[in-house]
């Protein structure tokens, strides 16, 4: 990698994407006129300058969903990926299908482990579609030629699906030891336990990302690749590509200004 760069993040739209760097945001899309829109400005909240392990991850979260509502008032037609009527339903749906499996005479771990690959379905479903997987694909191959200085493929080692795995993991733990308190004190311990889980989750990727040729971090990162690969991200068009090179240069204007 050739000089300094940005430590960028994004987001696939369902109509373009968002960009994001330590301090600021960019979005572009591709209007129904075939125009390429963007808006950008600084982020409202900014994770990178927190440096206690505990808070990080979940502030990671915090401010991409501090963002969204920015997004949607600078570029209202940008269509963001959980808005889809089918998305909201397996939302529904699955909240349901937790309080059953919460109530089912499973063990503690099986219900924690099914829980959360339930609350996981409307994401999957959310990167089934069509033009969001491309330009899911197109985020990743514009940010990942940025960094490395050559052209990248669809699939990045910094995406979000390779939190999947440890996720479901420390979500798994937390919620098991939760449930062991006494019931009084169960809700504050759940509430605990979803920040613990985040927070250890984040702090397992982020060991990932720095030692990418280590055979664990290949071994936990193979799920995630491989989830991208078949089912999260497809190849982007020229048109979808120029959308996702707008969005990043936008940021990089703000974040090297």
């Amino acid at each position: 990698m050739a000089g300094e760069k940005v430590r960028l993040g994004g987001m696939a739209l369902t109509n373009g994407v968002l960009v994001h760097g330590p301090t600021s945001w960019a979005v572009a899309i591709r209007d129904e006129s075939g125009e390429v829109r963007t808006a950008a400005g600084e982020k409202p909240l900014q994770a990178a300058k927190l440096r206690n392990p505990l808070l990080r991850g979940p502030a990671r979260f915090a401010e991409i969903f501090a963002l969204l509502p920015r997004v949607r008032a600078e570029l209202p037609q940008a269509r963001l990926p959980f808005e889809r009527a089918s998305v909201a339903a397996s939302m529904a749906a699955g909240a349901v299908l937790l309080r059953l499996i919460r109530r089912s005479r499973l063990n503690a771990v099986a219900q924690e482990l099914i829980g959360a690959a339930v609350a996981f379905a409307p994401a999957l479903l959310a990167l089934r579609g069509g033009e969001l997987a491309a330009y899911h694909g197109a985020e990743h191959i514009s940010i990942g030629t940025y960094e490395h200085d050559e052209p990248r493929a669809r699939e990045h080692e910094r995406c979000g699906t390779h939190l999947v795995g440890p996720l479901l993991a420390t979500a798994a733990v937390g919620n098991v030891l939760a449930a062991r308190v006494p019931e009084p004190l169960r809700p504050t311990a759940r509430l605990g336990a979803a920040v613990g889980s985040v927070a250890a989750a984040t702090e397992i990727f982020g060991w990932m990302s720095r030692h990418p040729g280590h055979p664990v971090a290949r071994a936990l990162a193979r799920p995630g690749y491989e989830f991208q690969h078949r089912f999260a991200t497809a190849e982007p068009t020229p048109a979808q590509l120029e959308v996702a090179q707008a969005a990043l240069d936008a940021c990089l204007a703000l974040e090297t200004a």
